[in-house]
């Protein structure tokens, strides 16, 4: 078994569009990646930042799908939701994503694989909200860590098998 390589995650605001952007590279090929993403028992292992814990309400990813989870800290609740608009296998999810405390605040998000050969995905995963009020108050709400900390778990289940 290797080691797994620290990867950085990028995540850059566009200029000329209310969108984050999210890059990010894992030494798995997209498949597990995919599944990584699609598998409920495994999504709950890794979403979110480490102390949170996880629970789905459900989670039916495929074109027309649609999920509910809950992340619980010290008695705090935060609830998301969404709709799966287009789910193809191994390269391709495009999501809807509310956080239930901002419920006007409706993301629609895409998240492109892509095989770089020698079992290694590139990710990138981008949201688009409604104005760019929305998505600085998205970033400042700490997104970052929890995207940041979400894959450092995500290589720790990819390395697992």
């Amino acid at each position: 078994m290797t080691t797994t390589e620290h990867h950085e995650t990028q995540i850059a605001a566009d200029p000329e569009v209310p969108l984050i952007r999210i890059t990010r590279e894992f030494d798995a090929p997209p498949a597990k990646v995919f599944r990584a993403h699609t598998d409920p028992e495994l999504v709950v292992r890794w979403m979110g930042p480490r102390g949170l814990e996880m629970s789905i309400d459900h989670f039916d990813c495929r074109t027309g799908g649609s999920y509910r989870y809950v992340h619980r800290q010290g008695g705090e609740e935060y609830g998301f939701h969404g709709c799966f608009h287009e789910v193809r296998p191994d390269e391709l999810i495009v999501q809807t994503f509310t956080f239930e405390g901002m419920p006007d605040g409706v993301a629609l998000e895409k998240l492109v694989l892509e095989d770089l050969g020698d079992g290694r995905t590139r990710l990138t995963a981008t949201s688009l909200v409604d104005s760019f009020a929305d998505r600085d108050a998205f970033v400042a709400s700490g997104m970052e860590v929890g995207v940041r900390e979400g894959y450092e778990r995500l290589d720790e289940v990819l390395a697992q098998g």
